[in-house]
C-alpha cells in the first residue's frame, strides 16, 4: 500500500511573484538609502555646531560658513542641501538652527520619489527637538 503525501512548497509562478515584489522594494531601498545617508550627515553636522564656542551669538552667515565645512566633512552635497535652506530661528530669546529641504529621486520611468527632510537644533542649550 502506498501512502500519498501532500506536496509542500512554492510554485515557479509564486516564486516569480515573490521575487518581483522583493526586487521592487530592494530597488526602492537602493534609491532611498543615499538620500537618508546624506540627511544623517546633515544632522551630524548641525549637532556638531552645538558644541562650538560662541555659536549662540554668531550671525547666520558665519554659521552657514561653519556648516559648509561640516557638510564637506560629512560628504553632504551643497547642491542637494543648499545653504540658503539653513535658517536661524529666534523665539523667546532662544536661537535654533533649522534646515528643511526636499529630494526628488528618479525612480522608474516617469515616477519620482519625493522625500522631505526637516531638522531643528537648539543652539542655546545643545538640545534637539
Amino acid at each position: 500500500m502506498q501512502i500519498q503525501r501532500a506536496q509542500q512548497g512554492i510554485t515557479l509562478l509564486g516564486f516569480a511573484v515573490v521575487l518581483c515584489v522583493v526586487g521592487f522594494f530592494a530597488y526602492a531601498a537602493m534609491k532611498l538609502i543615499p538620500a537618508y545617508s546624506e540627511y544623517f550627515g546633515v544632522v551630524k553636522s548641525m549637532k556638531s555646531l552645538q558644541t562650538e564656542a560662541g555659536i549662540e551669538n554668531m550671525p547666520i552667515d558665519q554659521i552657514r560658513a561653519k556648516l559648509s565645512i561640516q557638510f564637506d566633512l560629512q560628504y553632504v552635497d551643497e547642491k542637494d542641501v543648499p545653504l540658503s535652506n539653513v535658517t536661524l530661528l529666534t523665539e523667546n530669546g532662544q536661537r535654533s538652527l533649522h534646515v528643511a529641504y526636499d529630494r526628488d529621486i528618479p525612480f522608474i520611468y516617469n515616477v519620482d520619489l519625493l522625500v522631505h527632510f526637516e531638522k531643528t537644533v537648539d543652539l542655546s542649550r545643545g538640545a534637539t527637538y
